[in-house]
């Protein structure tokens, strides 16, 4: 929603295409964007759509829709561009190499760690550029009253250490770490308090269900939050445990809230936290440095704060508008490739 607002300021007609009913499709209508709404039957019509009206972009943003944009699109005079946002090896190589070489003219990847995957993987022959997602800097840092609002609301009281993440809960977000990590410090810190928002299949896991239970007192897991204004509000660290991480954009939203963060050195989260300046980065699957890190943070509030003060500073560096600009280059440049070749 960010990339389409930045681009309609830029003067761009954009069609959004999501699954009727979704969050997407609300904020889009509620933002007065144009609206395709899928439902059965959704890429038939998508199709008549693209053949009937003007459209030079298709941008897929994750790979559902980017079969989707293809069976709408194929062969019609228009240019594919796909955004790859998760860094780990696909499963299926061969398959992937012929999906991405096939099916789009370009790539956005959204980390250096995301491209050098795709480069690896065998990806050739189609125009791959790096553009980081940006994020909407808060004018102002969440103020002492709305901090204790927001404590208030998952029930912490103002001498709680509160670390939180948020993320879909699968396995490559590393929430079982996160409460190992809690178990292992509750002898510690006996003010420590998580906040995991998210959900996902991973919650009903047998060991993940046990984790809860252990951490009860602890952890609180409030579900899918469509408005994290409260979230980062409520907390003194955030915590990103990820197994695999293509950017990291929840990290990115904290450290514009202030927040310093404590991160797994994998993907892109090593290119957006800074070693010692920012926070900190530790090995993944490790509930042990995880709990270091945690620990450390909590002991000593004066480097904390410093950490939040530079993460911010840091965050500023990736704005939305560079987003948008940086893809409006690389929309241009697919378009102009296609009239040379013509």
């Amino acid at each position: 929603m960010s990339l389409a607002r930045g681009l309609r300021k830029r003067g761009h007609r954009q069609l959004i295409v999501c699954p009727a009913g979704s969050p997407l499709a609300k904020r889009a209508s509620t933002d007065g964007f144009e609206l395709a709404r899928l439902g059965p039957g959704g890429i038939t019509s998508l199709r008549r759509r693209l053949s009937s009206e003007r459209f030079d972009i298709v941008h897929a943003h994750d790979g559902r829709a980017q079969n989707i944009a293809v069976l709408a699109s194929a062969g019609l005079p228009l240019r594919r561009v796909v955004s790859r946002q998760v860094a780990f090896s696909p499963r299926h190589p061969l398959i992937h190499r012929w999906k991405y070489a096939k099916t789009c003219h370009g790539i956005i990847a959204n980390s250096e760690s995301v491209r050098r995957v795709l480069l690896s993987s065998g990806v050739s022959g189609v125009d791959i550029e790096v553009i980081p997602p940006g994020i909407e800097l808060p004018a102002d840092l969440p103020s002492a009253s709305m901090r204790a609002r927001a404590r208030a609301r998952w029930g912490f009281g103002a001498d709680d250490f509160v670390a939180g993440h948020a993320g879909a809960f699968t396995h490559e977000k590393g929430q079982d770490v996160a409460l190992e990590a809690a178990l292992l410090l509750a002898p510690k810190l006996p003010r420590l308090r998580l906040l995991l928002a998210g959900d996902g299949l991973e919650r009903s896991n047998p060991r993940m269900i046990e984790l809860v239970n252990q951490t009860a007192g602890i952890a609180v897991l409030p579900g899918f939050l469509d408005d994290l204004t409260d979230f980062y509000a409520a907390l003194d660290l955030f915590i990103m445990p990820s197994r695999s991480e293509g950017w990291g954009l929840t990290a990115l939203r904290a450290m514009a809230n202030g927040l310093a963060v404590i991160a797994t050195n994998v993907g892109g989260l090593r290119e957006l936290v800074v070693r010692g300046k920012t926070g900190w980065l530790i090995s993944p699957d490790s509930p042990r440095e995880l709990a270091e890190g945690i620990e450390d943070a909590a002991s000593d509030p004066e480097r904390w704060r410093r950490y939040g003060g530079n993460a911010r500073e840091r965050a500023a560096h990736f704005s939305i508008e560079r987003t948008v600009e940086r893809t409006e280059r690389f929309y241009a440049r697919l378009l102009a490739a296609c009239q040379t070749a013509t």
